[in-house]
């Protein structure tokens, strides 16, 4: 039986004040079987921004994500929506 991630992982990448931020899948975080702690797999690695800072932000999956390679999603603080 295959383990469902409980996060996806993506990095916020921005495009600008007049764009919405993309948010790019990059891998996910499977609970530990103990239940204490996370393995996070990652199939590509951020690029740092221009603080020199790389983001990676975990997400609980939606239905559908095993399908979405990348896409945007909600962002609260910018603002950015899924499409």
């Amino acid at each position: 039986m295959a383990h469902q991630p409980s996060y996806r992982a993506y990095t916020v990448i921005n495009r600008g004040e007049d764009k919405d931020d993309f948010w790019l899948a990059i891998g996910a975080a499977f609970p530990h079987q103990s239940g204490d702690g996370f393995n996070v797999v990652l199939q590509a690695l951020p690029i740092p921004g221009p603080d020199g800072q790389c983001k990676i932000v975990l997400r609980p999956p939606k239905a559908g994500d095993d399908q979405q390679q990348e896409g945007n999603e909600p962002n609260p603080k910018s603002g950015s929506r899924r499409r």
